[in-house]
């Protein structure tokens, strides 16, 4: 997979409601109206992943502050998300992308089938529901939170400027 298949910024985002565990769900066209950060990610437990999810968690208060919600996404099952979340102290929703696999994962052209799972990829989505910015890293690569934090300011910047 080639990084131009990942939508870019500009593109409206896919809508998707996914289990967020084994008995309730969340959906993009729920979070409207605010900021909304996917982080996909290729599985619970592999070491990037956990250190990259565990990141997410401590620039939590950084995120919520410009009144954004983070979901992370992967292809695992809602119980195995649910067993990660609480080994690794995880205050946000981790989404089921489970059956059928990758389905919202392919939407965002973030999908691998060869491996069948998802890329390491980042979106931030504006409150209208728009591909904000995007980002594809290796998969052995975490990509930190900067690039989070400056698409989430230029989002506050702009929504400023017309105030």
């Amino acid at each position: 997979m080639s990084a131009s298949t990942l939508l870019p910024a500009g593109t409206p985002a896919p809508d998707f409601e996914l289990p967020s565990t084994p008995d309730q769900r969340v959906s993009l066209a729920s979070l409207r109206g605010q900021p909304v950060i996917l982080a996909f990610y290729p599985a619970d437990w592999s070491p990037v992943c956990g250190d990259q999810m565990a990141l997410y968690n401590q620039v939590l208060p950084e995120f919520q502050r410009a009144g954004a919600q983070l979901l992370g996404i992967s292809v695992d099952g809602a119980w195995c998300h649910a067993a990660f979340a609480e080994q690794r102290k995880l205050h946000f929703p981790l989404l089921a992308d489970f059956e059928p696999k990758g389905e919202v994962a392919r939407r965002y052209g973030v999908y691998r089938d060869a491996d069948g799972i998802s890329e390491r990829a980042l979106f931030v989505i504006d409150a209208q529901g728009r591909i904000a910015w995007s980002h594809l890293s290796p998969l052995g690569i975490n990509p930190g939170a900067d690039g989070i934090l400056d698409a989430l300011d230029k989002l506050s910047a702009a929504s400023g400027d017309r105030a």
